[in-house]
């Protein structure tokens, strides 16, 4: 069993799950917490964050479709094991409290509903702005 799940760096808490990097980069700034792991398949390409939203969606969806939901859950499912629990947070660095924000985490979470029917929940403090399933 995998349960998912997105958020914010600045906003995850331990007993949301295990913290999964998906972006290019780590944080440069200190953490109250150990991030271990990173699934750096999941971090959109440097060239698409200069892309309206339009096109930038279809270019990461695109990459999700091309590793495929498979794959994806075979890296998510060996960080499962290894840490010896099904719900995994994945991180990223947008506010989604400013709701002219947008971020890869979002779309992740929507290809992922689309291509599995399993629903992935914004834990952020705006999560009731993106209906994404229920918490555990």
């Amino acid at each position: 069993m995998l349960t998912l799940f997105t958020n914010r760096y600045q906003e995850y808490v331990p007993a949301q799950g295990v913290p999964v990097r998906i972006t290019l980069g780590a944080p440069r700034f200190r953490l109250p917490y150990q991030l271990k792991h990173a699934v750096r398949e999941l971090a959109p390409r440097r060239e698409y964050f200069s892309k309206p939203l339009p096109e930038f969606t279809a270019a990461y969806r695109a990459d999700l479709d091309q590793l495929g939901a498979a794959r994806i859950a075979e890296l998510l499912h060996e960080i499962a094991g290894q840490e010896g629990e099904h719900r995994l947070v994945l991180l990223c660095f947008e506010d989604l409290s400013d709701p002219k924000q947008w971020c890869h985490r979002t779309v992740f979470a929507s290809w992922w509903k689309d291509v599995t029917g399993d629903a992935v929940r914004e834990l952020s403090p705006r999560a009731d702005q993106y209906e994404q399933g229920t918490l555990m």
